[in-house]
């Protein structure tokens, strides 16, 4: 029996690595303590210097104290109201450019239903957006 929980363990693992999108877990502090292999290609930081460090990482300096808003309430209250729907948003590069991102969050529970962190899956948008963009400039001259 503890085998295969150490097998279906692995297997988590290997899938959060794997997959094609950002996922990023953060605690009830905002600091994150899951970073996997598309974060780092995403936002240009490896996991060992993205890990303990706080989401405002990422987090654009003129929508931090939004953020943190919605952050904190969510944590509060145990609820956020993008759960699950995909947003979109900015976020930085280790570069220091902006990326477009479209994010869904969810809240993390323990067993009695108390949130202990945030969880977002995040994929790069950038060059839809600028096309999006490009497109309705050359319509609107």
């Amino acid at each position: 029996m503890e085998d295969k929980a150490q097998d279906t363990l692995a297997l988590e693992g290997r899938i959060l690595e794997q997959m094609a999108e950002a996922l990023i877990y953060s605690d009830r502090d905002g600091i994150i303590r899951r970073w996997n292999r598309a974060a780092e290609t995403m936002f240009g930081h490896p996991a060992s210097d993205a890990l303990g460090q706080s989401l405002d990482l990422i987090i654009p300096e003129n929508l931090r104290a939004a953020h943190w808003r919605g952050f904190d309430a969510a944590m509060k209250s145990g609820a956020t109201r993008l759960h699950g729907r995909p947003t979109l948003t900015r976020a930085l590069h280790r570069s220091g450019s902006r990326l477009y991102v479209e994010m869904s969050f969810a809240l993390v529970t323990d067993e009695t239903g108390k949130a202990i962190g945030s969880v977002a899956v995040a994929r790069d948008v950038t060059d839809r957006v600028e096309r999006e963009k490009a497109a309705r400039g050359a319509m609107n001259p």
